[in-house]
């Protein structure tokens, strides 16, 4: 039984790892994609001046 313990204690920490893992990414693309909205809201006003 020992050993199903363990294997459940790791495969916790593995999922635990990747979600973690998983939120950063996510992070990061939102604020990319944030940057990205940005920079071509500030063209498109560019372009709406003449």
């Amino acid at each position: 039984m020992n050993d199903k313990t363990r294997t459940g204690t790791s495969r916790d920490e593995r999922l635990k790892q990747a979600l973690k893992a998983n939120i950063a990414r996510r992070k990061a693309q939102a604020k990319a994609r944030a940057r990205d909205d940005e920079a071509e809201t500030g063209k498109d006003e560019d372009h709406n001046d003449g």
